[in-house]
């Protein structure tokens, strides 16, 4: 699904060289490197604080805690995602609250909020999956009519764009009141292991967030509230560091990637394939097709006899899972969340792929539909 060796191959000799700065420095935490990775980044989006830490679903659960909610509180968000995006809410004694998602586009449906609006409600947390992003403009105006936070995760759009009404522009996980995202080792912008970060243009809960990370303390030893330990090693942030500096670059070969995929299998019958919204960049962490007609997982045993790797992403909405049926949700609350789980399947892609390739793995997929 994702060629880490060849992207390695490019790189490899910035990355040895890093790679020995670090170990003749000695500085394997929070050192130099960590830095000047966390200063680039803040640059790339803009000018937004950057929180290191160290994964994506700590990054959502910093997040959270930077908020002063109360057990209780409810934190709207979609049930087709990854678990981490919902489970920090449940660990946090939070409420996760789920609303369905556009069929097109695969992210929240901004019509559907007002449908789950409590007292209780607190949070927002739009997901901008596959590399597309949710729509922001109307999330951020109900949450401001509706006094709301919200938390976008990035996980997977790091590097997509979004266009306002009114022409401008915002680079996605800097436009709700934080951002979080993972920098797995599979993402757009992928470390060498788990590493994450959290974004923020509010400098008090930027503040906030630096405390929580670091056990709570913004001074050593004076704990101002309770923390956790999530740092980004040197060595992962030297690695984000070389590829952050490639990023637009690899962004671009995914959308050529997707470009070419589309425009072998638009309009095959029984194959929808993935849209763009008109208001942001796609960024195609996943090539993410619907199959409405054929038998899914005898296309996915086909091509897996023919070499071709594919994903399920994902295989069961969130609501559908033991924990989460917990919260008083059954089979139907969530229909387009629900088909898509149905038909969904995910082809290779990476900034590596070349056409030969994408046309062997096109032949196999049609004719196994």
């Amino acid at each position: 699904m994702v060629d880490l060796k060849t992207q390695y191959d490019h790189i490899h000799t910035e990355i040895q060289e890093a790679f020995q700065e670090i170990l003749d420095t000695s500085q394997f935490v929070n050192g130099q490197v960590v830095k000047r990775f966390t200063a680039n980044l803040s640059e790339y989006l803009g000018g937004a604080h950057v929180i290191p830490c160290a994964n994506g679903t700590d990054a959502i659960q910093i997040a959270l805690m930077a908020l002063d909610l109360k057990p209780g509180d409810e934190v709207i968000t979609t049930p087709f995602t990854f678990v981490a995006t919902a489970e920090v809410i449940a660990l946090l004694q939070l409420k996760p609250v789920f609303v369905d998602v556009d069929p097109d586009t695969f992210v929240l449906n901004p019509d559907k909020l007002g449908e789950v609006l409590t007292d209780r409600s607190r949070v927002i947390i739009p997901v901008h999956l596959f590399g597309q992003a949710a729509p922001m403009e109307p999330i951020m105006e109900f949450a401001s009519a509706n006094d709301l936070f919200v938390i976008e995760d990035n996980a997977q759009a790091i590097g997509a764009a979004y266009t306002f009404s009114d022409g401008r522009q915002e680079m996605l996980g800097t436009i709700g009141h934080i951002g979080t995202t993972s920098f797995f080792p599979s993402k757009n912008l992928g470390a060498y292991g788990d590493a994450g970060a959290i974004f923020s243009r509010d400098e008090s809960l930027a503040t906030k967030m630096r405390s929580v990370v670091n056990h709570g303390m913004n001074q050593q030893y004076q704990y101002e509230r309770i923390g956790v330990n999530s740092r980004l090693d040197s060595f992962q942030a030297a690695v984000l560091d070389i590829k952050l500096r490639k990023l637009d670059t690899y962004n671009k070969a995914r959308r050529e990637a997707a470009e070419y995929y589309s425009s072998k299998l638009e309009g095959v019958d029984g194959v929808i394939c993935p849209k763009t919204a008109d208001y942001s960049t796609h960024v195609f962490h996943q090539y993410t097709l619907r199959l409405t007609s054929a038998d899914r997982d005898g296309v996915r045993a086909a091509l897996g006899e023919a070499g071709i790797p594919s994903g399920v992403y994902y295989p069961k909405p969130l609501h559908l899972h033991a924990p989460y049926q917990a919260y008083g949700y059954q089979e139907g609350d969530f229909p387009v969340s629900e088909q898509l789980s149905r038909e969904v399947l995910s082809l290779p892609m990476h900034s590596e792929l070349t056409p030969e390739v994408q046309d062997y793995i096109i032949s196999v997929l049609l004719k196994n539909l």
